[in-house]
């Protein structure tokens, strides 16, 4: 019997509502694999590891423009060991980096997210031991239903105290790493800030000025009554909208000049070689000794100037423009000639625009002489009207969205009410895609479309496991991967101030999602199935038992598709993130899209590491180890868990040294929801054991967990009122002074690390900052020149773009257009590390 797209829609979705009558898709069976599946999905996720594995380390050392590609443009003063070029000697080198170094080449961003996952590494080898030691043999005795959901009819259930046991121990075990990590953490982000100084750690962000101050010298007065310093610079913020916009539409033109002039340099290019020859020995005939030498220097130069009468003979580029009446007319003109005067009379605009005097906003970026006045600033309350005059700590110059200073606040925060209101509309929907292909290959849903096919299937034991096995997770992961893009697309449209927040917002973002779709809602459906997730929430309403029982047993029915979820999330596609397989598919598209030497600058930039898409995968792999800590197969999701953080700390740490950049700056704020997420995850397991216990007969051992959930919910509270301030703002003991009088009073205090950390060279904040202000670059950033040759040109200053856009200034020299190895060798040395959109204090000179 055929079925119509609706018809397999509607048996795919009604699986798990059938009561009774055809127990064969019920449930978690349709997509949660069997036992003896384990092993292939192990030979699956092996292969495609080991595959990229291998790959990578062949590649890694012919590839450096992709592989070291930050390596290559850091700053050598900055003490990263070279990794070999051998196959695998790398690793130890890699290994033996220390979190100093993290901390001087990679930031505090970096060793929060790397410590996250060292952490996880020691909590999980501590309790795969326990599981290995003591569960394990528990479970083989006593738990023998595979599930354990029939122990009901077990006159015994003595053994389910272990289970409160391990739920008590397991939940402090997290507590103490936590607790002892952020101490640490905290530690270190206040020696690091406390030590440095740039001008983000001296400067403020001043919001809900009234009117009546919105001067730069009425708020450094306003600023310096209040006694807390001296006030070095204000920066009030301008409706630079008209501004920005004339920049834009600067880089639009000159993009596509750069290109008009790519197109008729390559039609020049081609100008037979005997003609380029004859032509040269003509123009070098009848020279002196004298001459030709100085010929031979030169020869490219001097072959061009030959070849300008032959070569001009070429076409140039032509545009159509329109115009008239609903733009009905139109015309052909030459392409150099129009771009070249458009640019002109923009640079012209934007000259007269830096002139002008824009209306002020009611924010201001206000510098002070010192970090300790900043952060007195930063900590005091200004203001007793609610929404006036309110401090919080500035973002990094080059981190400011400068778009947004200017936007009113009401317009933000509707921007940010209508995006939260899709995500959430988009996470619970998405599920319905996700639930209708993991379903659908399933061999019970390919049963019902094709019966001949699902039989095949089934009658073979490793196509049946392929199927039932790899193919589930392989959907869900892939699927998966697709929403981040949109998601951190969303969050830089949401109003925020610095990019730091908008990737602390794709964070969030991302785990909501992935955390709502593949555990919550699994959870609770025990399947793939919508329709019966609603069906069990709305049934639940009436009977509060009910679903406590399915979460018990749909989770223990699920015990085996997470475990190989975390096995092709670790095992399997680890290596193809260190092979940055995205990456390395998508450069010969950008290759032959490239047309212009900018073009093929930017191929060799290294790509960028955001946080807000390895971070959330993690975090939910974490709670699902905490989930099955206890439970029968901990042993193995336990030992999934700690080869998954094994593995993702060496494949983070090498892309974040060496092969990927992070220009966000959010001096470790990732890791109070880091925490906030792992006290969620602690929560989510004391439930599922309370609900276990519940449905194993267990009553008093389950009452004995509600207490724990109490004392989990106790210490977020106390997390949140003892960390949290220590991880946005600088304690003003922690920020270097020459001497301490109560220092011996201290007892955290390590005097051989402060010593270390105040004889150490710059941050690399410091060195990404050194001249820095907090001014919109569009105001003083150089105007760039069109970049035609094989070496960038050096930037315009508006003063000289009223001549700098005559033909002649860009008349072909006879250099050939730049093959992308020599556009990487020539601007290697003009990108550092955090220089792009960095405008420093002499840059006013050029204005």
């Amino acid at each position: 019997m055929a079925y119509g797209g609706l018809d397999l829609l509607a048996i795919v979705l009604n699986n798990g509502t059938n009561n009774g009558t055809d127990n064969e898709c019920k449930g978690e069976d349709a997509i949660a694999p069997g036992d003896k599946d384990k092993f292939v999905q192990l030979v699956i996720s092996s292969a495609l590891g080991i595959s990229a594995f291998v790959t990578f380390c062949i590649l890694r050392p012919r590839w450096k423009t992709l592989y070291a590609a930050r390596k290559r443009h850091n700053n050598p003063e900055i003490a990263l060991p070279i990794l070999p070029d051998s196959f695998l000697g790398w690793i130890p080198a890699l290994y033996r980096v220390t979190e100093e170094q993290v901390l001087a080449s990679a930031g505090l961003d970096a060793f929060v997210f790397l410590s996250f996952f060292k952490m996880s590494l020691r909590l999980f080898a501590t309790m795969l031991f326990f599981s290995a030691a003591v569960l394990w043999p528990i479970h083989r005795a006593f738990d023998n239903h595979g599930n354990g959901t029939n122990d009901r009819s077990d006159t015994n259930r003595n053994y389910l105290w272990s289970y409160l046991a391990f739920t008590w121990f397991f939940s402090l075990l997290t507590l103490y790493f936590m607790n002892a990590e952020t101490f640490k953490v905290v530690k270190i982000r206040q020696d690091y800030l406390g030590t440095q100084s740039t001008i983000t750690d001296r400067t403020f962000r001043l919001t809900g000025i009234p009117k009546d101050l919105r001067t730069e010298e009425r708020i450094k007065e306003f600023v310096e009554n209040l006694e807390v310093g001296h006030v070095r610079a204000v920066n009030l913020c301008r409706h630079w909208a008209e501004l920005d916009a004339l920049v834009a539409q600067r880089q639009s033109t000159l993009h596509k000049l750069e290109e008009a002039w790519t197109a008729y340099r390559s039609q020049k290019a081609t100008v037979p070689r005997a003609v380029v020859r004859n032509t040269s020995r003509n123009d070098l005939a009848g020279q002196t000794d004298e001459h030709e030498e100085h010929a031979g220097e030169n020869g490219r130069l001097l072959a061009g100037n030959g070849l300008s009468g032959v070569m001009g003979r070429g076409e140039r580029p032509q545009i159509r423009l329109r115009f008239g009446f609903l733009k009905m007319q139109n015309r052909k003109i030459d392409a150099l000639d129009y771009y070249e005067e458009r640019l002109r009379r923009l640079d012209e605009k934007i000259r007269d625009a830096r002139q002008k005097e824009y209306a002020p906003t009611d924010t201001a970026f206000v510098t002070m002489d010192s970090i300790a006045a900043c952060q007195m600033a930063i900590q005091a309350t200004i203001d007793p009207r609610p929404g006036r005059l309110l401090t919080k700590p500035a973002p990094s110059p080059y981190d400011v969205i400068w778009k947004n200073t200017y936007a009113p606040r009401y317009q933000r925060r509707l921007q940010s009410a209508v995006v939260t209101i899709f995500i959430t509309g988009l996470t619970i929907l998405w599920f319905v895609p996700v639930a209708f292909l993991a379903q659908l290959l399933s061999i019970c849903s390919i049963k019902k479309v094709a019966p001949g096919l699902g039989e095949n299937l089934e009658r073979h034991d490793i196509t049946k496991a392929l199927v039932q096995t790899g193919l589930p997770t392989l959907v869900v992961s892939l699927l998966n991967v697709l929403v981040p893009f949109l998601y951190d697309y969303l969050s830089n449209n949401q109003g925020f101030i610095s990019q730091g927040d908008v990737e602390l917002s794709a964070i969030s973002k991302n785990f909501f999602f992935v955390f709502f779709n593949i555990f919550v809602v699994y959870a609770v459906s025990g399947s793939a199935a919508l329709a019966q997730f609603w069906s069990i929430i709305k049934d639940s309403l009436s009977d509060t038992r009910l679903i406590a029982k399915k979460i018990a047993q749909s989770i223990t029915g699920l015990n085996n598709f997470y475990l190989n979820f975390i096995m092709l999330q670790g095992i399997g596609l680890f290596p193809f993130k260190l092979l940055q397989f995205g990456s390395m598919s998508l450069y010969p598209v950008y290759r032959m899209g490239a047309k212009t030497p900018r073009d093929f600058a930017e191929l060799v930039q290294p790509a960028l590491f955001q946080y807000g898409f390895y971070l959330p995968t993690a975090l939910l792999i974490f709670i699902l180890c905490l989930v099955y800590s206890v439970l029968p197969g901990s042993e193995l999701v336990l030992l999934m868990g700690v080869l998954y953080f094994g593995l993702g700390y060496f494949v983070y740490k090498y892309q974040l040294l060496y092969s990927m950049d992070q220009p966000q700056h959010a001096t470790g704020g990732a890791w109070p929801m880091i925490c906030r997420r792992i006290i969620l995850g602690l929560i989510s397991f004391q439930i599922v054991m309370l609900a276990i216990l519940i449905l194993k007969g267990a009553f008093y051992s389950a009452a004995l967990v509600a207490p724990l959930v109490v004392a989990t919910l106790w210490y977020n509270y106390y997390y949140q009122k003892q960390f949290i301030p220590l991880t946005k703002f600088i304690a003003l003991r922690s920020i270097k002074r020459d001497s301490d009088p109560g220092a011996q009073s201290n007892p955290d205090q390590d005097v051989e690390q402060s010593m270390r950390l105040a004889r150490r060279m710059s941050t690399i904040d410091e060195d990404r900052e050194k001249g820095v202000m907090f001014i919109n670059p569009s105001l003083i950033a150089p105007l760039d020149q069109p970049w035609i040759y094989k070496d960038p040109p050096p930037p315009l200053s508006p003063e000289q773009s009223s001549r700098a856009h005559s033909p002649s200034r860009y008349e072909d020299h006879g250099d050939a257009m730049p093959e992308p190895h020599d556009t990487t060798l020539s601007t290697s040395s003009s990108l550092s590390l955090g220089d792009t959109h960095v405008w420093r204090e002499s840059g006013d000179n050029n204005v």
